[in-house]
């Protein structure tokens, strides 16, 4: 009668274990890399814009250089609030310049993750992360991405991880928060970008016309739970 209860015994802890493993191996890891900035391929999965598509006079690059910890990206450029002669644009803003990410394979899928992490290097200017989703809430023919937004506020002239919650990120259009109670959908993100804004942002950081710096080591998706 033992040996059947010690066989029965065992075969219960070899179920217990084969759970835990699968468990352990549906459990998605606590932190994913989303993008790295240590190489040159790895820049050539972004491309940039500013407001020189439409008349303006900024301009930005993005490139990798030796840094403290090895190669880092560096986005960097010049605001400017003017406007060339003769543009045939009409634009109600200009001193903007930005970098995105090109489209996917598809999607990334964030939902296991409630927060987006980015080791930086700034220069006392606000920073604006985007996370562009699949289209769902614009009206049918519009095939503009949805895009959800938040600054990115750094310390100046040293590395730091700012870590902006996914809940943080508010619905906008064309660059005017979305007066609406909306939720991303984080299992279609198809996009992300950085971008930088001569006005506006958070009070008490540099603002104004002149030249940007921003250094960057990783963006990572972290999940707190």
């Amino acid at each position: 009668m033992s040996r059947i209860r010690a066989l029965w015994n065992a075969s219960i802890n070899a179920t217990k274990r084969a759970l835990t493993w699968n468990l352990e191996e549906l459990m998605p890891p606590q932190e994913m890399c989303v993008f790295s900035f240590s190489s040159k391929e790895d820049l050539k999965r972004w491309h940039l814009y500013s407001d020189s598509e439409y008349g303006g006079l900024s301009s930005a690059s993005l490139e990798v250089k030796d840094a403290e910890n090895g190669l880092n990206g560096i986005f960097s450029g010049n605001l400017s609030s003017e406007v060339s002669d003769g543009s045939r644009w009409r634009m109600n803003r200009s001193g903007f310049c930005g970098m995105r990410s090109k489209k996917f394979d598809g999607f990334i899928d964030l939902d296991p993750y409630d927060t987006l992490a980015f080791k930086l290097k700034g220069d006392g200017r606000c920073y604006i992360s985007t996370i562009y989703t699949e289209n769902w809430i614009n009206a049918p023919g519009q095939l503009e991405d949805n895009t959800w937004q938040a600054f990115v506020v750094l310390p100046r002239g040293n590395w730091y991880i700012a870590k902006i919650p996914l809940a943080s990120y508010l619905p906008t259009w064309r660059g005017n928060i979305v007066d609406a109670r909306l939720e991303m959908n984080p299992s279609r993100v198809v996009g992300m970008s950085l971008s930088v804004n001569a006005e506006g942002g958070v009070p008490g950081t540099k603002s104004g016309p002149g030249d940007f710096k921003l250094e960057i080591d990783w963006i990572k998706a972290l999940r707190s739970g």
